[in-house]
């Protein structure tokens, strides 16, 4: 018993954080029967990052043809200072073809404020899968860590390197 203190402790959440429990129930409610996946997508994100004090529910659309492009909206959830509004799109460059839509849930840690996750977030990604998928990538800016985890509809096949653009409002501009 005294070997899993410190284990528990550092995976005791804080009142900023949220607990595994809570970030599946909310990606169940969101991603609905498609959602078969998830534990095991957010139970390797707590294992690997730990608990994150935020995190995103929306949808994106993307496409590639060696060069792609991702457009995305949804509402940021916080415990301290609510909920609001991002979007996001960005270039991508890499072995990559075809297109999906995507039900997005974005883990967020060590995020300082809500203006922390305005920005540009770098990382790669890969993607393999006809008709349906679920994934998930991590993405970093200044110490903060967004990991999106996506379940979509489309065909896509690809490895990449690129980033998503956070913003408080909509824009076309992916740079």
């Amino acid at each position: 018993m005294a070997g899993t203190l410190p284990e528990a402790r550092a995976q005791a959440a804080n009142s900023s954080q949220y607990t595994a429990q809570e970030i599946v129930d909310a990606g169940h409610g969101f991603f609905g029967s498609t959602s078969g996946g998830l534990a095991k997508v957010v139970e390797k994100a707590f294992q690997s990052y730990g608990l994150p004090n935020g995190y995103i529910l929306g949808q994106e659309a993307s496409g590639a043809l060696i060069g792609g492009l991702t457009y995305g909206e949804g509402e940021l959830f916080t415990k301290n200072a609510g909920q609001h509004e991002v979007f996001w799109q960005g270039p991508s460059l890499g072995w990559d073809y075809g297109g999906n839509g995507n039900r997005t849930m974005m883990l967020v840690y060590n995020l300082p404020s809500v203006e922390g996750v305005y920005g540009r977030f770098g990382g790669v990604s890969g993607s393999a899968y006809v008709i349906a998928g679920l994934g998930m990538t991590v993405l970093k800016r200044e110490g903060v860590l967004v990991v999106p985890i996506r379940t979509g509809v489309g065909a896509r096949l690809g490895v990449n390197i690129g980033y998503l653009k956070m913003t408080p409002s909509p824009t076309w501009n992916p740079f």
